[in-house]
């Protein structure tokens, strides 16, 4: 397997490895201890996106700072005035990771201006005479934003599994030293239950997770119900994304001698970023077909991390 090296949207492992400087892991062993590379869900039935059922960024980060050896103060909510003399404060003392933000409204990127529900995260060097200065890892270093616009954006009203306005992560502090392959070690039975599909999480009425959810976007696709909104996603975001997360996850448990597991997640990585073409060109019997393939892949990987974990003790 060749892994990845580009661009893509891997925006808050980007931010949690700015935040950190020389000593972050990869971006690849931030990703895979969020737990996003093990599983798939469809929202609603009808939204599709290759991270677990019920998973979100906010639970990603929750996991993998403190599995990295660290620990950071979360901060939410307040009025915006109080909201940006907590940030200016916590950026005296070091760059934030602040986030989820409404995407659309971060002003300094290309046809921004409107909500679209695309949720994002930045790290925030200073707020000075009014202006926040950014490194946004969309591609917008020292990007800069008027006060007000920015916290328009951080407000995060338009993302759907937040109800906090104004987060931020700051004062990262070690609290022990870790090996990077050693936390990744320690992760497999969070990934094990993240394949299982958990049952803890509040999702919208109708979601499905693992192979179910792969089967059912199938359905669609092959009863010609896929709608726009779903085939966007997939096109801009899903597939992106979905097949980086599972090539870095690939490499990762590959760098740990547990070939099972990495090939399998190899196997996913290259069906799902085939799906790219034909969800973008209306190709739907190659998408239908390629859907089908994957869907089975996840009850597999499953069961050989579960063969991993019951055979392994973190050192």
């Amino acid at each position: 397997m060749l892994t990845y090296t580009g661009s893509g949207p891997y925006c808050y492992s980007s931010c949690l490895a700015m935040v950190l400087g020389p000593a972050a892991p990869s971006t690849a062993v931030i990703e895979t201890l969020t737990g996003s590379p093990f599983g798939v869900q469809l929202i609603g039935g009808t939204l599709p996106l290759f991270d677990p059922y019920g998973w979100d960024p906010e639970l990603g980060l929750d996991a993998a700072i403190p599995a990295l050896g660290l620990r950071c103060v979360r901060d939410a909510g307040g009025t915006q005035d109080e909201a940006l003399a907590r940030l200016r404060a916590a950026c005296a003392e070091g760059p934030v990771l602040a986030g989820p933000l409404e995407m659309g409204l971060l002003l300094f990127q290309s046809g921004s201006g409107t909500a679209i529900g695309a949720d994002h995260y930045v790290v925030v060097l200073a707020v000075e005479n009014g202006t926040i200065l950014l490194h946004d890892p969309h591609g917008h270093p020292y990007a800069t934003l008027p006060a007000p616009a920015f916290a328009a954006a951080w407000r995060a009203e338009t993302v759907p599994y937040t109800d906090d306005a104004y987060v931020m992560r700051s004062a990262f502090v070690r609290e022990r030293a870790t090996d990077p392959a050693d936390a990744l070690r320690r992760s497999l039975p969070d990934a094990v239950r993240w394949l299982a599909g958990r049952d803890d999480l509040p999702v919208p009425p109708g979601s499905l997770g693992g192979a179910a959810a792969v089967e059912a976007l199938a359905d669609q696709v092959a009863k010609g119900d896929l709608t726009a909104e779903a085939r966007g996603l997939l096109g801009s975001f899903a597939i992106q994304v979905g097949a980086r997360r599972l090539n870095d996850a690939s490499a990762c448990l590959g760098s740990l001698g547990l070939e099972a597991p990495a090939a399998l997640l190899a196997e996913q990585s290259r069906i799902l970023g085939g799906l790219q073409l034909p969800t973008v060109s209306g190709d739907d019997t190659s998408l239908e077909a390629a859907l089908r393939d994957l869907a089975p892949t996840y009850e597999r990987l499953r069961t050989a991390l579960e063969r991993t974990v019951a055979h392994s003790t973190p050192r």
